[in-house]
């Protein structure tokens, strides 16, 4: 999406670089939970992940994220229904291997999302140098669409997606959306990766850095919640 790149490049910044009075006023689980935030930039690394609050886009509303672990965390998010992405919550998992060295990379996700509001779950993959964004959508709702034009459908890594091409002038983008919403699913990551390199072309033999999943937010006016009940990012 436009402006993705902040997503990366925001997330490390302190969090003193606040947005506004709202942020911080959403209410994090009633259950105690290992860790929570109502930071902007708020995040902690747990089990081998990287946990990022991480509201970045403009307009902004209130959002807390909290976590039992690496695998199972949410967040209260209440961004007002105007347009533009307002924050990416997210997980991490840093894999830092080519693609011909990798044997396999894969996910497994489970979650629980709203019936309302504008936004989508995704992976995000970046590689070592942010020239490439590889997005995998696995549901959306509301006015919401990827960058770039429409390449046609493909079948794989287990599901059949809706292909965009893209730039947001910072990086060349992605885009496999898929063709009906799921909440949970396994996704081999891999299989995509190399038809991008190697039927397309649209890359080489890039080093891959980090693999995110989240939710992007446009609107979740009134406060609503999301939850990765359990994720997991597998690599050799």
């Amino acid at each position: 999406m436009a402006s993705t790149l902040r997503k990366i490049t925001m997330a490390v910044l302190a969090p003193a670089m606040a947005i506004g009075a709202t942020v911080g006023l959403a209410s994090a689980p009633a259950s105690a939970a290992v860790w929570s935030s109502c930071d902007q930039w708020g995040n902690t690394s747990l089990n081998g992940y990287t946990l990022y609050n991480n509201i970045w886009g403009s307009g902004a509303g209130s959002q807390c994220i909290w976590a039992n672990s690496g695998t199972n965390w949410g967040v209260n998010a209440n961004h007002p229904n105007t347009g533009g992405i307002k924050s990416y919550p997210n997980s991490k998992k840093v894999i830092n291997k080519s693609i011909t060295s990798l044997g396999s990379l894969s996910s497994s996700y489970n979650v629980s999302v709203p019936s309302s509001g504008a936004y989508n779950t995704s992976y995000d993959i970046w590689d070592t140098d942010y020239d490439y964004e590889i997005m995998l959508w696995v549901n959306k709702t509301g006015a919401v669409g990827p960058l770039g034009t429409s390449q046609g459908n493909v079948t794989l890594g287990g599901h059949t997606w809706t292909v965009y091409k893209g730039t947001n002038g910072a990086n060349e983008v992605f885009s496999f959306v898929r063709t009906s919403n799921s909440s949970s699913g396994t996704v081999n990551i891999l299989p995509i990766l190399k038809w991008i390199k190697d039927t397309k072309g649209w890359f080489g033999n890039e080093t891959i850095g980090d693999v995110q999943f989240g939710f992007e937010i446009t609107s979740s006016n009134g406060g609503l919640d999301f939850a990765a009940n359990n994720l997991t990012v597998s690599s050799s």
